[in-house]
């Protein structure tokens, strides 16, 4: 906690397009954040490293996460917005946190294994530590609250494990961060296979809708969308395929599962697709409009860059003075 205001801290790698998963399980809700907490949104450059990236790309992406963040509407008078590897307080204490991570806890990690799996040509040491550099993202800022998709929860369990293993040694050093998951919008689906998470890497463009595609783009993934036997628009574990359908709509218009059940009683999945499609064009259109011109303003974005690796530094340097201090790192005034 930063004096008499809580923390929330998030962070979103600049790897690849981002989807409406992204959109709905984390940026849409982030701006609540910041009429009640001291706000950090960072830019994750240093974890998106652990998959080899193309250095062109990641530069622009870089840009283009940032000016997503602002056109989602996180206004940067009111939150910290700045890139992770401009404030190298995150390295720092990442390796400190390193010696106080169990071996095991870190073997044990969901996203290592499924990561380990997928890119196995390149099981290197970064992407085991991953979760450790999360957890000094997180602690630097004596973050109260970390709003999390559902898969994240275990690495943010396992900073609430490591800081306070570290408070136990020297007591008083971290706040011990609490994950907050989003009710609505927590798990977005592929389209092509309901069964496995929407994702930003998936090699059928078919199976992600991201943030900025076109109208058009959207409408026709939709209308592709797999569903389920049967015609009925109905929310249930035998309907994987509708029932993310369902999801999608209904984050984005507010309605419960069972009002949009009754508005589409008796009509197919046809209209019910073209409807989810339309309404998430819609929606993203205002977000498009706004980061088209934020990215055209690249002068711009690099000032926000400066400015906001600025006021992180100025809170990170302390948790990480304090921590030196309590390791018995020499510290010469």
């Amino acid at each position: 906690m930063l004096g008499e205001q809580k923390v929330s801290y998030s962070g979103v790698q600049p790897s690849g397009n981002l989807t409406i998963g992204n959109y709905l399980g984390a940026i849409r809700n982030f701006k609540q954040y910041s009429e009640q907490y001291k706000t950090f949104y960072c830019v994750v450059d240093e974890h998106a490293i652990t998959v080899r990236q193309v250095p062109a790309e990641l530069r622009r992406r870089t840009y283009e996460t940032l000016a997503l963040y602002m056109a989602c509407g996180l206004d940067p008078e009111k939150n910290t917005l700045y890139v992770q590897s401009m404030v190298h307080e995150h390295a720092e204490l990442a390796w400190i946190l390193n010696c106080f991570t169990m071996f095991g806890e870190l073997s044990r990690m969901t996203q290592f294994k499924d990561k380990s799996a997928k890119h196995a040509d390149n099981i290197n040491a970064g992407l085991f530590t991953y979760p450790t550099l999360m957890a000094a993202d997180i602690l630097l800022y004596q973050t109260d609250v970390v709003p999390v998709g559902i898969d994240q929860k275990q690495h943010v369990e396992l900073c609430r494990d490591i800081a306070e293993r570290f408070n136990q040694i020297y007591p008083g050093t971290f706040t011990v961060p609490e994950p907050v998951i989003a009710k609505s919008g927590m798990k977005i689906m592929s389209l092509a296979d309901p069964t496995k998470k929407m994702s930003k890497s998936d090699e059928n463009a078919n199976a992600v809708v991201y943030i900025l595609d076109d109208r058009d783009t959207i409408i026709r993934k939709f209308k592709r969308a797999v569903t389920d036997s049967g015609s009925e628009v109905r929310y249930s574990p035998d309907k994987p395929g509708v029932s993310n359908l369902m999801s999608i709509y209904s984050c984005f218009t507010g309605k419960s599962f069972e009002e949009i059940e009754h508005e589409f009683e008796g009509k197919g999945y046809g209209d019910f697709k073209l409807a989810v499609g339309e309404t998430t064009a819609d929606a993203l259109a205002a977000v498009q409009s706004e980061y088209n011109l934020l990215l055209a303003d690249k002068a711009g974005l690099e000032a926000q860059m400066k400015k906001g690796a600025e006021e992180a530094s100025y809170y990170a340097r302390r948790t990480l003075s304090k921590v030196q201090k309590k390791l018995g790192f020499v510290q010469l005034h």
